[in-house]
């Protein structure tokens, strides 16, 4: 008898051991991040989608846009590319909902906003930036005691000069 009521317990342990697991994984947060690189295309390959020969734009800006399944914006801020071209939008008050249209793969797009350089702001169609370029899963997560970072790419993305020769 005492054999069994032992047995219930350590099976009552094990049977509450994987909730404890599960509630402490729904407290975790989720943070949303896309990166990318914004470029100055050369006029060698404007009117193309070619990035060769293309330089990265210090202090370019884009912005994220994630709508929700009503087509509505849920989500809009504007991020600044560091020395190299590189941002790394972290999508603070996003929330990834149960809803597939809402998902950030789904619902969220990259744009070219402004150039700094003078001789390099227009706006080109490189990677569907005039429309809103897609986000990329690359398999790429970050961890930490309290969060996990899934880790979006978008782009790359550019500008082209204004002084180019008609194609």
């Amino acid at each position: 008898m005492a054999f069994s009521r032992q047995l219930l317990i350590l099976f009552s342990a094990l049977m509450a051991f994987p909730a404890a697991t599960i509630a402490a994984d729904a407290e975790k947060k989720i943070d949303v991040v896309v990166e990318g690189v914004v470029y100055c295309q050369s006029c060698e390959n404007a009117g193309t989608w070619s990035l060769s020969g293309a330089k990265p734009i210090p202090s370019a800006k884009v912005s994220v846009i994630c709508k929700n399944y009503k087509d509505q914006v849920s989500y809009y801020k504007v991020f600044e590319t560091d020395s190299n071209g590189y941002f790394y939008a972290q999508l603070e008050g996003f929330t990834m909902s149960q809803c597939l249209l809402e998902h950030p793969l789904q619902s969220c797009h990259v744009k070219p906003v402004s150039s700094p350089l003078e001789n390099c702001n227009l706006l080109t169609n490189v990677n569907y930036g005039l429309y809103g370029a897609s986000l990329r899963y690359e398999n790429k997560r970050l961890f930490g005691s309290s969060y996990e970072a899934v880790v979006f790419a978008a782009g790359p993305l550019a500008f082209r000069p204004d002084h180019c020769p008609v194609p």
